[in-house]
């Protein structure tokens, strides 16, 4: 079935646009609230959100539609999306909610569902709540002396700081670390300078002024250079860059060097191998990680599982093969035996302990791999199936033959933009961008003819 409302990461668009307007809103939290109706007892929902303005509106719209359904609401404030997803376990609610289009501009919203369980909806359960969406579910929603009702709930923060970090080893300080912290004015900007200082480092935290309007801009882990720059004017050990909802993160070293999410699985994998803690014999990645992170596991006898793109394909795989590391180049990480989702500030904290540790420099420790030279391109698309035209194929055959065995090729649409990406990869880098270059114009040429 083809989603109308849903994508690879819930419900994302511009806001106060189909699909991200209030009516629709109210409708996901009606159809999601009758959908998680399960006993007599009073149903609740956690309800999280970042910075953006437009989550006002979408709260909101939310909080009309869960009431309606008969659910009570836990209103959470600007938390990260994987403090929602811990939230709705520790608090016993039916279903949580972040309003979030993670990485995006601030112009862009989304809203991203979980489970009483903390995991993100499945497939099977998005498709059942989409077709609810255009139907007229009036009769089922709740009497008047059922509505649900909405209060703000208290402490989350603290609950969340707790969390992360009892993830170290209790007696693990960070004491003696000097660290930057970009929190990309998102939803995280209260909480990780909090975290990281408790735990005894020196931090430096930039970005931790949202307006409504500068998330994610120019900040966060999608753009680290001002966090490299300010690594370098406090002389930092280490700089740490979340995006707009917590959920990804980036390292930057001691020298301005950016480590991104590949890296940071190499390091983890090997130090959780290495202390006998990984489970599964390897780790899970998208299609979209670098081919010297699958070489680098190889070496050390370890598998790299690929899955499609997007980190419930990731999670969904980690679970069926018993895999306790898992994510993607992007930052986006998920260490299972903590959390159910990706988790930027808990992936951070296992960073650190591996430089505390290893008592050594951020670039030596966090650098475990050359990368295959890999170029990704994206070309913008209003419409139609340019994938689907002929010469378009032609180019893609050529290009992949071209390749041979020693490099990789990934054409996907986006699953949040109108977007179609173009990776390559191989050891010869002059070819990769050959390859994505011929692509792209042959995109581009059926775009213009369309």
């Amino acid at each position: 079935m083809t989603k109308r409302y849903f994508g690879t990461d819930g419900i994302r668009g511009r806001a106060n646009r189909f699909p991200m307007t209030a009516e629709v809103a109210m409708k996901v939290g009606m159809a999601a609230g009758l959908t998680f109706q399960n006993g007599n007892h009073r149903h609740r929902v956690v309800l999280g959100k970042d910075t953006r303005l437009s989550g006002y509106m979408i709260e909101n719209a939310l909080v009309s539609g869960f009431c309606a359904a008969g659910m009570d609401v836990f209103l959470l404030g600007p938390i990260p999306t994987p403090a929602v997803a811990m939230l709705v376990r520790s608090l016993r609610a039916d279903i949580g909610v972040m309003i979030s289009a993670s990485h995006n501009p601030f112009e862009d919203n989304g809203i991203k569902l979980f489970g009483p369980d903390g995991y993100k909806l499945s497939d099977k359960i998005e498709g059942h709540i989409e077709a609810m969406l255009d139907k007229d579910i009036e009769l089922a929603l709740a009497d008047a002396e059922m509505l649900g009702r909405a209060k703000r709930v208290d402490g989350v923060h603290d609950r969340y700081i707790e969390f992360a970090k009892r993830t170290l080893p209790r007696a693990m300080s960070l004491s003696g670390l000097r660290i930057v912290v970009d929190c990309a004015n998102g939803a995280a900007y209260k909480v990780a300078p909090a975290a990281l200082w408790e735990l005894g480092a020196e931090v430096v935290s930039i970005h931790v002024d949202p307006d409504g309007l500068n998330i994610n801009r120019d900040c966060g882990s999608t753009s680290p250079l001002s966090l490299a720059k300010k690594v370098h004017e406090v002389r930092a050990d280490i700089g740490i860059a979340l995006d707009g909802d917590a959920d990804r993160v980036v390292i930057v070293d001691e020298n301005g060097t950016v480590v991104d999410g590949d890296q940071i699985m190499a390091l983890i994998a090997q130090s959780w191998h290495e202390s006998e803690r990984l489970a599964g014999g390897g780790i899970a990645a998208t299609v979209m990680s670098n081919l010297g992170l699958e070489r680098f596991l190889k070496g050390r006898g370890l598998d790299l599982h690929r899955t499609k793109v997007g980190d419930r394909y990731v999670v969904e795989h980690m679970r069926a093969n018993g895999l306790n590391v898992g994510g993607e180049q992007s930052g986006h990480v998920i260490l299972s035996d903590f959390a159910t989702s990706g988790d930027g500030l808990v992936t951070a904290l296992q960073v650190l302990a591996c430089i505390k540790r290893e008592n050594r420099p951020a670039s030596e420790v966090c650098r475990k791999f050359e990368p295959v030279p890999q170029v990704l391109k994206n070309v913008r698309i209003s419409g139609g199936k340019p994938l689907e035209r002929a010469p378009v194929k032609a180019v893609i055959a050529e290009a992949q033959s071209r390749l041979g065995e020693s490099g990789r090729l990934v054409i996907r649409p986006s699953g949040t933009e109108p977007l179609i990406r173009v990776m390559a990869e191989g050891d010869d880098p002059d070819l990769v961008h050959a390859v994505v270059d011929d692509i792209i114009d042959a995109i581009g040429d059926a775009r213009t003819a369309a």
